[in-house]
This record gives C-alpha cells, sequence and structure tokens, in this order.
C-alpha cells in the first residue's frame, strides 16, 4: 500500500437539522498507512500539507514521530518544540491516536485533537486553509488492517477548521469523527464502490481485502450533533473556473447542442456562439504553439501530453506503434488484436505517484476487439463514452494483470482520439475527466479530434527524423571497422564521433590492416562535405583502401592509384588520406600524405610529442599530382596519433591552434591506449564550434625484439622440407613453446611443400614471429594465391590447406610485388611487457 490520492471529506451528503448547513463542503484528507514495524508506508500530499512532512522524508520514518497526537501541549517555560507540533485531547472526544499507533489497535478508533504548530516557513510546503494560527483542530480515524499484506494501520486525518467556519462565519459547536455502517445512508452502494478511492493505489486482492474490512468495521463519517452524520468521501480538489468563464461555457454548450440558452445567460453581451468558437481555436494555437518544438521523439511525446493537462483533461495517457517507438519505418496495415501498444507517457493531475504503478510507462500490450481503445484505433475515429460504468471499468481493468485500475477510471468522462497521419494510425490518447468535472461532449470530441491530428502530424516529424538518424547511423557504423586492438608488434585504440549537422553522417574513418612480414597498415581518410553522399563515396574508397593494401602496394604508390579511382568514379568530391606502413620488426614507419593533416608522434624515451613533418600531397580526387613517402624511424613504445581535421579545426579559429592542443593532449600521460584517446577527445571536443564528424586512430609502435624473429632462406629441393620442419622445432623449443613444436613442424611442412611445388625461380623465405601469436610466413615468387580444394578418397595433393585450415587459429595468403605470401598463426598466451 505505496500509492494515495489526494482525498477529502465531502460534507454535502447528509441531512440534519441545518447546523450542518454551515459545513457543507469538502476537507483535504491526510491518508497515512503505517506498516507492522511502526513505520510509515505511505504518506499523501494531503498529510504533507496537514503534518508538514514531505513524502520522501516521511516513508520510512518511524510513524510515532510524524504523529505525536497525545500528551499535554508543552508548557511555556520550555524551550524546546517538537519537530512537527504535539496533541493534546480535545473535548473528550475519542482516543488517544498514539496509543493506537503504539498498540496493537484491534479496533477502529477516531479522536479529536488540537494540533500545535511550528514555525512552517522553509518547509516548502503549502500552508492549508486557515494556516497561519498556532494549533489546528484535528479530526482523525484509524482501522486496524489485517492480512497478508504489510500494512497495519490506516489512519485518515483532516483539518476540522474548515467545518467550523462558513460564510456567515457562525461556527459549529460539535464535530467528532465517528464511524457507521455505510447503508446507514442513501447511495450505499455508490460509497462501498467509491471507497478505493479514498485508500491507496493497491492490487485487486489487497484492496477488496482492505475494502472489506472498512465496510466491516464502519464507514468514516462526521457527527454535527447526535443525530447528524455525513459520510467522507473523495475531493479530488478540481480547480474551479472562474464564474465568468463558467457561464459563458454552460451558454456556448448549449448553443453547440443547439438548446435555447436560460435567460439568466443571455447577459453575456457578446455572441455565444462566436465565443464558444474561438475559445476552441485559442486552445488550439495555444497546445500547437507548446508541442513541436523539436524533433527528439521522446521529448515531442511529454509535450503532447502536458499540453492538454489540466486545461482540456485531468488524465492523459499516450500510447504508441510498437514500430513507431522503435524507430522503425512507417507502419502497414490496420491495427489488430495482436498489435502492441507501447505506453509512452502518462500525465495527469491526481497525487503524484498515484498512476506510476498502476500504468507505468514503458509497458506494451495488445487491446482487445471489445474496448474502445480497439475500435478508435481500427477506425481511426474518436470514441466519446460520457460515463465509464462499471462494466466496462471491470471489462477495461481485466486487461490489467494483478492490478485494480477500476477506482482510477470508474465513473470519469472518456473521450479517445487517434493520432494519426496520412491516414495511418500511430497510436491514440485516451482522455479522462474526474467524475466532479463536466463530461466530454461532442464538442470536446471535435477539439479533441483536431488536436489529436496536429498532435500525430508532429509526432510523425519526429518519427520520420528518428527513423531517418537511425538509418543514417546505421549506414555510418557499418562503414566503419572492428579494428583488432592487438596487432604484431603495436596495439591499436580508435574514437568515432559523428558530426552534429546533416544527420550526423559525414565521410570521415579510419582502418588497420594486417601485411606480410607482421607488418601493420594503418589509415586515416576524409571525403570532404557532410551527408549521406560523403559517406558513400567513404566506403568505396575505404574499400579500395582494403584492397590495394592487401596486394602490398608501396604508401605512395596506394594513394596513385586511388587517386585514379577517384577520378573514375566522379570528379564531384575530393577527400583526404593518410597511410602509413608500420615494420615492427625494423622499427620504422612508412608514410604517404594526401592533403590530410599530419599526424602526431609521441616519443616513448622522453614524452615528447611532434607533427612529422610529411610532404603535405595533393587530395584525392584533384587528379594529375604525383605522391611522395617518407620513412621515419621509431622506437618501442612510441605512439603515433592520426586523426581528421574535425578534430582541431574549429570556425573562426586558426588550426594552427587545434593542432597544438592534440601535440599537448597526446603527451599527456594515461594508463591505457583508451584512457589517451579519451584525454584527446576532452581536451579538443570542449572548445565548442565543432560541426564536423571525427576520426582518431592511436597506435602504440611497441616493436618486435630481433630474438624473437627467425628466419630462413630455402633452395628450391624437396630435402628443403625436412630441414625446414628440423629448423623450426629447434626454434620453438628454443623459445619455450615445446607445446606447439608437432603442429608448427607439421604446418610448416605444408606450405613449404607447396612453395617448392609451385616457385620457379627465387628462393623461398621461411619466417617465424614470436609475438601475442605465433606466426609463420613463407614467401615465393608465384603470384597465384592458394584455396582449399574438395577432394576425393584417391587425391594425392589438396589436403596441405585444409590441414592448415583446421589446425591453425588464423590463416592467409596475400600477393606481394615479387609474388605472394601464405601464413598461419597459433595461439599462445599473451606475454606481459
Amino acid at each position: 500500500m505505496d500509492r494515495g490520492t489526494d482525498t477529502g471529506a465531502n460534507t454535502g451528503h447528509g441531512a440534519g437539522d441545518g447546523t450542518a448547513e454551515h459545513a457543507v463542503g469538502r476537507i483535504p484528507l491526510a491518508v497515512v498507512v503505517v506498516d507492522r514495524s511502526g513505520l510509515v508506508s505511505h504518506w499523501s500530499t494531503g498529510a504533507r500539507r496537514l503534518f508538514g512532512a514531505d513524502k520522501e522524508a516521511a516513508v520510512g520514518r518511524p510513524a510515532l514521530d510524524l504523529l505525536p497526537v497525545s500528551g499535554a501541549l508543552p508548557d511555556e517555560e520550555e524551550h524546546h518544540t517538537p519537530p512537527y507540533g504535539a496533541y493534546s485531547p480535545y473535548d473528550e472526544v475519542g482516543h488517544d491516536l498514539e496509543t493506537s499507533l503504539d498498540g496493537q489497535l484491534s479496533y477502529p478508533a477516531a479522536g479529536r485533537a488540537r494540533l500545535t504548530v511550528p514555525e512552517r516557513s522553509g518547509m516548502g510546503v503549502p500552508p492549508p486553509a486557515g494556516w497561519g494560527r498556532d494549533r489546528v483542530d484535528v479530526l482523525w480515524w484509524a482501522y486496524p488492517l489485517v492480512g497478508p499484506g504489510s500494512g497495519r494501520l490506516l489512519v485518515l486525518a483532516a483539518d476540522a477548521e474548515a467545518l467550523r467556519q462558513g460564510d456567515d462565519e457562525v461556527a459549529v459547536e460539535r464535530i467528532a469523527p465517528g464511524f457507521a455502517l455505510h447503508t446507514d445512508f442513501p447511495g450505499a452502494e455508490e460509497l462501498a464502490h467509491g471507497l478505493p478511492e479514498i485508500l491507496p493505489s493497491m492490487s485487486v486482492g489487497e484492496g477488496a481485502r482492505i475494502v472489506a474490512q472498512v465496510l466491516e468495521l464502519g464507514y468514516p463519517v462526521l457527527e454535527f450533533s447526535q443525530h447528524d452524520r455525513v459520510p467522507v468521501t473523495p475531493d479530488w480538489g478540481v480547480p474551479r473556473r472562474a464564474e465568468r468563464r463558467a457561464r459563458r461555457e454552460r451558454a456556448a454548450r448549449a448553443v453547440a447542442q443547439g438548446l435555447p440558452v436560460p435567460e439568466e445567460l443571455k447577459d453575456e453581451g457578446e455572441d455565444l456562439e462566436y465565443a464558444a468558437v474561438r475559445e476552441r481555436l485559442e486552445f488550439l494555437n495555444e497546445v500547437s504553439g507548446r508541442i513541436g518544438t523539436s524533433l527528439d521523439l521522446s521529448r515531442t511525446i511529454i509535450e503532447v501530453s502536458k499540453a492538454v493537462v489540466p486545461r482540456f483533461t485531468d488524465v492523459a495517457g499516450t500510447y504508441l506503434r510498437e514500430q513507431v517507438v522503435a524507430g522503425e519505418g512507417f507502419p502497414d496495415g490496420v491495427p489488430d488484436t495482436t498489435t502492441m501498444w507501447h505506453r509512452v507517457a502518462v500525465e495527469h493531475t491526481d497525487e503524484p505517484g498515484r498512476w506510476d504503478d498502476v500504468v507505468p510507462v514503458g509497458e506494451a500490450m495488445p487491446f482487445p476487439a471489445h474496448t474502445p481503445f480497439f475500435q478508435c484505433m481500427t477506425t481511426g475515429e474518436p470514441v466519446l463514452v460520457p460515463r465509464i460504468s462499471e462494466q466496462m471499468g471491470h471489462a477495461i481493468a481485466a486487461q490489467f494483470e494483478k492490478r485494480d485500475i477500476r477506482p482510477l477510471i470508474t465513473h470519469r468522462s472518456m473521450l479517445v482520439v487517434p493520432l494519426k497521419a496520412r491516414n495511418v494510425v500511430l497510436g491514440f490518447m485516451i482522455l479522462l475527466r474526474h467524475p466532479e468535472r463536466e463530461v466530454f461532449d461532442d464538442m470536446d470530441r471535435v477539439t479533441g479530434a483536431e488536436l489529436a491530428a496536429r498532435a500525430g502530424l508532429v509526432l510523425d516529424n519526429a518519427r520520420m527524423y528518428t527513423y531517418q538518424e537511425n538509418v543514417a547511423e546505421t549506414l555510418q557504423d557499418s562503414m566503419l571497422p572492428q579494428i583488432e586492438a592487438h596487432r604484431p608488434g603495436c596495439d591499436i585504440a580508435t574514437r568515432y564521433l559523428p558530426g552534429t549537422l546533416l544527420g550526423r553522417v559525414g565521410g570521415d574513418w579510419f582502418d588497420s590492416v594486417k601485411l606480410p612480414g607482421a607488418r601493420t597498415a594503418l589509415v586515416v581518410g576524409d571525403v570532404m562535405g557532410h551527408g549521406l553522399n560523403s559517406a558513400a563515396m567513404m566506403g568505396q574508397l575505404r574499400t579500395a583502401v582494403q584492397t590495394m593494401a592487401a596486394l602490398d602496394l608501396p604508401p605512395a604508390q596506394l594513394l596513385r592509384n586511388l587517386d585514379d579511382l577517384a577520378q573514375r568514379l566522379g570528379d564531384h568530391y575530393l577527400a583526404t588520406c593518410l597511410y602509413a606502413v608500420y615494420d615492427p620488426i625494423v622499427g620504422e614507419l612508412h608514410i604517404a600524405n594526401a592533403g590530410h593533416i599530419p599526424p602526431v608522434l609521441v616519443r616513448a624515451l622522453d614524452g615528447r610529442s611532434e607533427l612529422l613533418d610529411l610532404p603535405t600531397g595533393a587530395p584525392i580526387g584533384v587528379g594529375g599530382v604525383p605522391f611522395e613517402a617518407v620513412r621515419v624511424r621509431v622506437e618501442p613504445g612510441d605512439r603515433l596519433v592520426m586523426c581528421t581535421d574535425g578534430l582541431v579545426e574549429v570556425r573562426g579559429e586558426d588550426i594552427g591552434v587545434g593542432l597544438a592542443t592534440l601535440c599537448e593532449s597526446a603527451a599527456h600521460p594515461a594508463a591505457s591506449m583508451d584512457d589517451a584517446c579519451d584525454t584527446i577527445i576532452r581536451a579538443l571536443n570542449t572548445r565548442g564550434g565543432r560541426k564536423d564528424d571525427v576520426a582518431l586512430l592511436m597506435a602504440r609502435l611497441n616493436g618486435i625484439e630481433p630474438e624473437d624473429v627467425a628466419e630462413w632462406r630455402l633452395a628450391l629441393d624437396c630435402a628443403e622440407v625436412a630441414r625446414a620442419r628440423a629448423a623450426v622445432r629447434e626454434q620453438v623449443h628454443s623459445w619455450g613453446l615445446g607445446s606447439l613444436a608437432d603442429t608448427t613442424e607439421l604446418l610448416v611442412g605444408e606450405l613449404v611443400t607447396n612453395a617448392v611445388r609451385h616457385t620457379h625461380s627465387r628462393r623461398i623465405e621461411l619466417r617465424l614471429v614470436r609475438g601475442d601469436t605465433l606466426l609463420c610466413e613463407v614467401d615465393d615468387d608465384d603470384h597465384t594465391l592458394p584455396s582449399l580444394l574438395s577432394t576425393g578418397p584417391t587425391d594425392e595433393f589438396g589436403r596441405g590447406l585444409r590441414v592448415v585450415s583446421t589446425l591453425a587459429r588464423e590463416w592467409g595468403a596475400s600477393r606481394t610485388g615479387a609474388g605472394k605470401t601464405v601464413w598461419f598463426e597459433l595461439t599462445l598466451q599473451r606475454r606481459r611487457r
């Protein structure tokens, strides 16, 4: 029992001797639930206003600390004041509430007391009517709760001062809380059905149990004399409209319904029909101005819900089709009983939290054909229910397992309006008015339909934008590679930041390609411009770089070929590109630049960073321009930082400032490669003004020690196969990798045998490299790449590569300038550096 409502006592149900007439009105009720440990488990808004403690401060605290309702008032000489005041018995009416809280109450109790109120300033709660005095006259009812639930005591409390003063300031001599059978009053069935509205929200079973106990123990009443009693009923606190506006609305409704306007309403001095239409248009215009302030789908949904509460309705629940919420394409076909609808927003004027547990946002559910919601979403027309009957309320509540929503919807007026775009229902809104408020009518139906039509267009625009963004980001993500963090002799980390313009899609990319000889190609490029066309061109160029890198082309020649390709693809796009080949055995970078910003090299020896001085070259796509490559010596531990200009370039600022910041942030010590990338992003991305997308690649050049490399040259002789096996076995044992000796020997024998069989004139080269894996490469001068073959029982050849494919962690072949390289890798535990 952890949810409640703003409730109150409606004293207009009883008949009396005239004394009670001065007390007719509504009294806000405080609703408190105490659990079996004596702690507050529910604290309503009415309790916050009456006792001065916020819900967050009250729930979980001992009830006696918050309801100090026994004992005499503190003496005048005392200098301390209880936290929330103190009570003393008053008029000898009823029991002591502290005793009820502290003891094992087995019967209902009621009483009346005076509350001494401490200074209320700074509590952040609005004072109730009559506040500002030292004492408050409080009536209370307490019910013992039995059963499986956590609640032990239900306490209702009210400020009786409102009952003591009428419009003519005539005081009522006697007001006391009491209990009576609900059948003692007219409309007993309505009282019984309305009782859940006084109580906190709960499950169907628990609610029925509590209601049965309250009805059995006695309905809460107010006694004005020995014979006049009035039942306590909910007060939803619906704000009253100004009298003039209410009169105008009544007259306008009469005109809209074709009824004669009462004489007492004709003195308004203006055309009532025109006034009604004008007010409707003003409302719609106001709503239109409040929704659609952004293209964010979530924000738009909240704006639509808040625009109609409380002026047009008291509760607004928004449901959208699954495809709309997921940002997918436009939903097809008419909804049916299997269509899933997501509750995306619930806005209301009830007590905060009253709807949260019963109808939580985010829940998805279908609706059966007999509900008004299904009728709305299949016909695309508004559905008006003047009052939700008990039968309809039960039918709707049947869709909510283990939750009783009947107290929330029964006897309310309901209007269900479709959210449509291009004649397709995207969702619908459920609008509910409190029972005390005027029911929805035909004019409201028209207004709601117009409101939903405007909201539907706004939601569709947001949906389309979200869908296009998702498509663009999916395309961008699919074009960017998933680079391995570890390559032979180097570690790599990358970052990509989408731009802030044109769908967050751009032409920046990075890549890494494994090359023969334990080398690694590192690439960063940028197609000039933004949008899908740039991204598409980027995808073509990246694929071309991957293909040409696999041919082991020198960096300058690769850029030359890429420029020729761009010319053939069209002259509408230019691109910059930086291509570097790292040889960890030699300790060297071979780099060529095509109009790109230079990379940063951070030296491990002294932590100094520098922009590498490279020939700039022309952008890819200019055509007819030569490219030049340079070689740079590097040491183990050096870091190479390559990025696109979107990271360092800011409109209105010299690019040299960004490059200097890049050098400084790249040299900053970091615990890992990822941390180093994040440091650079933070340093450069917080300067503001960035519109372009960003690609960042960082490589730590670890190198490979000479003792981790073994090479042999083999003659074109079948006897060399045995020599290669023996040499490899000996080398593997010397590295302490004896467990891999047999497998390595077998696979090397297969590759060398193929090389001897297919090479022409050049000697065969065999290389073993120990790193994170054991890499074996065999070079020969034959340009034909090997492939797996299907073999039969009688075939003498074709099984070697199948053995390699089965036993190796990874294998492959690539062309080189002199022929080809066939390689395989075996897994070994990574060594700590």
